[in-house]
C-alpha cells in the first residue's frame, strides 16, 4: 500500500498533536512532507526529528534561525509566515493538507491547497465560515475532497450516509455547554480566563476553549455546517448536551433521527478523515453505554450566551457578515486572554461590531479580506471605549 502523504498546518496545536499521533500509529499508511506551526519551535522540533518533513514553516522569519539552531543536520527547508503556509498548502508531494490552525490564518492556504487540487481535512472552522461560498464553489471546481474533521461536523457527515441527502429535514449540533454551564447571568462577569480555560470534556487550545465557554464555538460551527452540507440556516438547531457522547445528529423526514455516539477523543474524526471511508483501529477505550449515566439534552439560553444568537443573525444577513463575526471575535478573545476585556463583554464587541457596519456582498476574496480588516479595527475601537469607560468610572 503507498501512503498518503499529508501536510499539516498548525502541527504544535491540540489538533495537530491528535493529528501527528494518528499518523505515528499508522506510519506504513500516512508521510508527513510538511509541517506549519506558530511559535512553539522546541515542540515543532521534536515533530521535525520524528516525521523527516521536506518542509517546515513557522509565523515569523526571527523564528528561523533559533529552530535550525535545535535542528542540526535537517537537510529540508524552513519558510515562515503566511507565504510559508502557503507554500506547504500547496506542495507537490502532498495528496492531502490538514487544515488545523486556529482562525483566520487558515483562510488563504487552504483556498491555495483547493486550487492545487489537494484533498482537505478541515479543522479549521473559520474557513467556511468566512469564506464558504468561495470555499465550496473551489472545492466543486477542483473536484477535491473537503473531509471535517471538527468532531460535531464529523458526526454529521457519519449520519448523513445512513439517508439520501434530499431526505434530511434537520441537522442538529450538540453543545457541552462549555465550563459554565448551569452557572447564572451575574456570575459570568467576574470569569477570569483560567476559568474559562478549564473545559470538563476536550483538551483544546486556549481560543476554542474561550470560543466554548461564549459558545461562539457552537455559531461558528453553525456557519460551517451551513456551507459544509448545504443546509439553510432554519434546517440546523442546536443542543446543549454536557456529557459530550452524542456528537450531532441529523433528522430526516421520516422522522428517524439518526445519531453519532463515542468517547471524546478527536483521534476519531481525525483519523476517519484521513482514511475516508474506511475505519481505522485506533486502539482507544470503547464507549459504554452502561456505564455512560444519563444523557441529557436542552435549549441553549441565548440571554446568558448571546454569542450563539448573534452567530445565526450573521448567517441570515449574509454577504460579509459572518467574515465579520468572526475576525471581531478573535480580536475580543484576545483582549480577554489579555486582561483588558470582560468575559460577558466578548460577545457584547462582538455585537457592536457588526452594528457598526453595513451588509456587503461576498463577491470576491478581497471583499472578505477587506471586512475581516474593518471589523478588526472596529473591533479594537470598542475594546478601548470599553477600557476607557472602565478607567473613568474607577
Amino acid at each position: 500500500m503507498n501512503r498518503k502523504n499529508i501536510s499539516l498546518l498548525g502541527s504544535t496545536g491540540s489538533i495537530g498533536r491528535n493529528v501527528l499521533a494518528v499518523v505515528r500509529r499508522f506510519s506504513d499508511r500516512f508521510r508527513v512532507t510538511g509541517l506549519a506551526a506558530g511559535r512553539n519551535i522546541e515542540e515543532l522540533a521534536r515533530q521535525v526529528r520524528e516525521f523527516e518533513p521536506e518542509l517546515v514553516s513557522v509565523a515569523d522569519e526571527d523564528l528561523v534561525a533559533p529552530l535550525a539552531g535545535l535542528l542540526p543536520g535537517y537537510k529540508g527547508r524552513i519558510l515562515w509566515g503566511e507565504e510559508g503556509n502557503r507554500r506547504i498548502a500547496t506542495m507537490e508531494e502532498c495528496r492531502m493538507v490538514v487544515s488545523a490552525v486556529v482562525g483566520s490564518v487558515g483562510l488563504l492556504p487552504t483556498l491555495d491547497a483547493i486550487r492545487a487540487g489537494k484533498d482537505i481535512g478541515l479543522a479549521n472552522k473559520e474557513t467556511l465560515v468566512m469564506a464558504g461560498r468561495l470555499i465550496m464553489d473551489a472545492v466543486r471546481e477542483h473536484g477535491v475532497h473537503l473531509l471535517p474533521i471538527d468532531s460535531e461536523h464529523s458526526a454529521i457527515f457519519q449520519a448523513l450516509e445512513a439517508g439520501r441527502r434530499q431526505d434530511v429535514a434537520r441537522i442538529i449540533l450538540t453543545a457541552s455547554g462549555g465550563p459554565f454551564h448551569g452557572r447564572r447571568s451575574t456570575e459570568l462577569s467576574t470569569v477570569t480566563p483560567e476559568q474559562a480555560l478549564a473545559h470538563p470534556n476536550w483538551d483544546m487550545g486556549r481560543k476554542i476553549s474561550i470560543d466554548s465557554a461564549t459558545l461562539m464555538n457552537k455559531g461558528l460551527e453553525v456557519i460551517e455546517a451551513r456551507w459544509l452540507f448545504d443546509v439553510q440556516a432554519d434546517r440546523i438547531g442546536v443542543v446543549v448536551h454536557p456529557q459530550s457522547i452524542v456528537h450531532s445528529l441529523v433528522e430526516f423526514r421520516d422522522g428517524s433521527v439518526v445519531a453519532q455516539l463515542g468517547i471524546p477523543d478527536m483521534r476519531i474524526p481525525i483519523a476517519y478523515a484521513l482514511s475516508y471511508p474506511e475505519r481505522m483501529d485506533l486502539g482507544l477505550s470503547r464507549l459504554s453505554l452502561s456505564q455512560c449515566g444519563n444523557l441529557s439534552f436542552e435549549k441553549p439560553d441565548y440571554e446568558r450566551f448571546p454569542a450563539l444568537q448573534l452567530a445565526f443573525a450573521a448567517l441570515e444577513q449574509g454577504g460579509v457578515k459572518p467574515a465579520m463575526l468572526n475576525a471581531a471575535n478573535e480580536v475580543a478573545v484576545d483582549a480577554f486572554l489579555d486582561g483588558r476585556l470582560g468575559f460577558t463583554d466578548i460577545a457584547a464587541v462582538v455585537g457592536a461590531t457588526l452594528e457598526s457596519a453595513a451588509p456587503e456582498e461576498d463577491s470576491d476574496l478581497e471583499a472578505i479580506l477587506r471586512a475581516d480588516r474593518v471589523a478588526r479595527q472596529r473591533a479594537g475601537e470598542e475594546i478601548s471605549l470599553r477600557g476607557r469607560a472602565i478607567r473613568q468610572a474607577g
